[in-house]
């Protein structure tokens, strides 16, 4: 039983961290801490490249300690992408909790294949983890003299590296460039497409259509709307003469026309302003209308 747990203990921290990114990343309290970020790194950076050495190679003198590391992540980031790939083709898509259960079971899945293939091998040939044996393995090899000046500079090198691109990963993902900062203002037809406006009408008659907006300014924006027939402005109730949004929120109401005379070839203007300029408007629509006896 000592010899059994001595040589799956990296498998089951493995299928440990697994499942413990999979509760930060599923409950709801815990996936908005700092823990499911590290958790979601190891996932997709190191665990399934991990598990897939120790699948390939359960032989302890396969690859040496580094060598296992440096081929953890880069298997890992070529694993994961292929994953994703894989699940565009599926129903259920490049989604988080389908990417998630797919690396999960992958992981978990190649930590039993290593376990197996572990098993059957002499006690003497199997690859075994001691944590601090590693570590300390691991200084001698970079530290002492039992290899050339180059190798110990490519391993130094090696190691400086996957530290750089784990850290590189880890700031882009703390701090999000900031993209573009913009206002989608949009029109739609009473089905809610991009077709059918109402543009033909009969005296007194109304229309509707759906006015959408959306906020890419990253801040919160208050905007105010108005609506005009050939440079008459139409009343609008109050909701949606001024609209405050969230940074990515989205407003979409239907507005109802009223058309206060006849004419041929009317525009009917849809202005939106935002709060810094009241005068000249930020985004604007139109329309081109017929109001006659004849529609």
């Amino acid at each position: 039983m000592v010899g059994t747990r001595k040589f799956s203990s990296d498998l089951l921290l493995v299928a440990a961290l697994v499942i413990l990114t999979d509760i930060f990343v599923l409950t709801l309290p815990l996936s908005g801490s700092f823990i499911r970020i590290a958790f979601g790194l190891l996932m997709v950076l190191f665990l399934p490249g991990y598990a897939l050495i120790a699948a390939l190679f359960p032989a302890k003198n396969d690859l040496d300690g580094i060598e296992r590391t440096a081929l953890s992540f880069g298997l890992s980031i070529a694993i994961v992408p292929l994953i994703g790939l894989g699940l565009n083709y599926t129903p259920w898509g490049i989604r988080l909790i389908p990417i998630l259960m797919s690396l999960s079971g992958f992981t978990l899945a190649m930590c039993g294949a290593a376990y197996y293939r572990r098993k059957q091998m002499p006690d003497n040939e199997r690859f075994e983890v001691h944590f601090k044996t590693s570590a300390l393995a691991l200084r001698a090899e970079i530290l002492e003299n039992s290899e050339t000046k180059i190798d110990k500079i490519l391993t130094v090198i090696l190691i400086f590296s996957i530290l750089a691109s784990v850290g590189t990963l880890v700031y882009v993902i703390m701090t999000p460039k900031e993209g573009e900062r913009f206002t989608e203002f949009y029109i739609l037809g009473p089905e809610g497409l991009a077709d059918n406006y109402p543009t033909r009408y009969a005296p007194g008659e109304n229309g509707t259509v759906i006015v959408g907006i959306v906020n890419h300014e990253y801040r919160t924006v208050n905007y105010s709307m108005e609506m005009r027939l050939e440079n008459t402005s139409l009343d609008l109730p109050e909701n949606l003469r001024y609209i405050s949004l969230g940074h990515n929120a989205t407003w979409e109401e239907p507005v109802k026309i009223t058309l206060p005379f006849e004419g041929k070839d009317m525009k009917l203007e849809f202005l939106l302003f935002n709060e810094t300029e009241k005068s000249v408007p930020y985004r604007d629509l139109h329309l081109w209308i017929n109001v006659t006896k004849e529609a």
